[in-house]
């Protein structure tokens, strides 16, 4: 069974994988349908599916994010190397709205995030190349139908580990908040 934990957001849990390991390598299970709908539905008491993976490959000093949207839940996982990850509450109606909690996830430290939707993150790679699981309640449908904040909005106050990161025009561009 797979091991739980609240966050300090409201409905962002943390899971902790179980690693095999040996001369050999490291064996991984990154998901298991009915242990984490079970988990999902004791700790939050929502019913949430998955459909859809995806993955991005990145290198040291690149910044993603502030990015979501108000329907998905995410799952996500550093498969290699090293992240700093944000997640925001985003949700303009909270009375949370703009609390942020960080994140150090590695692929030894073996920790998973589920973000709800109306929640947005962002994450920073501190190694010098990382890649990021991201597995999806609804399927993509690109960047128009999600919200972007900047990740540097002085509303949100985040304290970012690198000063001066690698970022996409559309981060660039993003919404202040």
């Amino acid at each position: 069974m797979i091991q739980a934990s609240r966050t300090g957001l409201e409905r962002v849990l943390m899971f902790q994988l179980n690693h095999f390991e040996d001369h050999r390598g490291t064996y991984t299970q990154l998901y298991h349908k009915q242990d984490y709908e079970e988990a999902i539905k004791k700790e939050l008491g929502e019913d949430v599916q998955f459909l859809e993976d995806d993955y991005a490959w990145s290198t040291k000093n690149v910044l993603r994010g502030i990015h979501g949207d108000d329907r998905t839940w995410k799952l996500v996982t550093c498969l290699f190397g090293k992240f700093y990850i944000v997640v925001v509450n985003c949700d303009e109606s909270s009375p949370n709205f703009g609390k942020w909690q960080n994140f150090i996830l590695t692929r030894e430290n073996g920790r998973q995030l589920l973000i709800p939707p109306k929640h947005g993150h962002a994450y920073q790679v501190l190694s010098d190349n990382a890649v990021f699981n991201y597995k999806q309640s609804c399927y993509y449908q690109g960047m128009n139908r999600q919200f972007t904040y900047k990740f540097d909005d002085p509303r949100f106050k985040i304290w970012w580990p690198i000063k001066n990161p690698i970022i996409s025009m559309r981060d660039e561009e993003g919404k202040v908040v």
